[in-house]
């Protein structure tokens, strides 16, 4: 391995591990504390994310339903009616209109992966934007793990973790790194685990 590429290993894993002794252990655990209230109400919660984070939603609802015991989607998994919706509706409002279809309610949640968490300042990830707005209007609980500031979601949420900000060249693929790192951490966590998983089942 040349030196350059050496270094920026070294630099990338050594910003990883800042961030992980360094993200909100409160905010975490007021997290787990929400989606267990969630679950005893019978709720349920809609992954939202776009680009890599929609990737992590995905694999987010198969977690929590699998392993936590909680009814998930992700609209960005029906591709047919979010192209439909873009299509006939437009960008900017196809989560709060898949969500209107789904009938979001005070019981459910909404849990966003997010690098920025949407701006309308900027004009940016106004999709997400619209579903908070939602969320707050039908009384659903905002969550959501996110980056930099967080935006307009860390704004309108009781229950969001920030990323930290370790430096600004590589704030994208840490917050989605750490989008997985963390949900990983709450399906797993004793409060919210209600299924073994089938390694750690396997090896006793």
């Amino acid at each position: 391995m040349n030196s350059q590429a050496g270094d920026y290993v070294e630099s990338y894993l050594a910003e990883a591990a800042r961030i992980a002794a360094t993200v909100d252990r409160e905010a975490l655990a007021a997290l787990v504390t929400e989606l267990v209230r969630i679950r005893s109400e019978n709720g349920r919660i809609f992954f939202l994310g776009v680009g890599g984070s929609a990737a992590n939603a995905s694999h987010a609802v198969n977690d929590f339903r699998k392993i936590a015991g909680i009814e998930c989607y992700a609209p960005t998994d029906n591709v047919s009616e979010l192209t439909a919706r873009v299509n006939d509706e437009g960008w900017e409002t196809v989560f709060s209109r898949w969500l209107e279809g789904s009938r979001l309610n005070a019981r459910d949640g909404i849990f966003i992966f997010s690098v920025g968490g949407g701006s309308v300042e900027k004009n940016i990830s106004l999709n997400l934007v619209r579903a908070v707005e939602l969320a707050q209007r039908v009384g659903a609980s905002i969550m959501g793990i996110v980056g930099r500031d967080g935006g307009f979601t860390a704004r309108a949420s009781r229950h969001c973790v920030i990323v930290p900000t370790v430096n600004e060249n590589t704030v994208t693929p840490h917050t989605e790194s750490f989008q997985s790192v963390l949900w990983h951490m709450l399906v797993s966590h004793p409060d919210l685990r209600a299924s073994e998983m089938k390694w750690e089942s396997a090896a006793r």
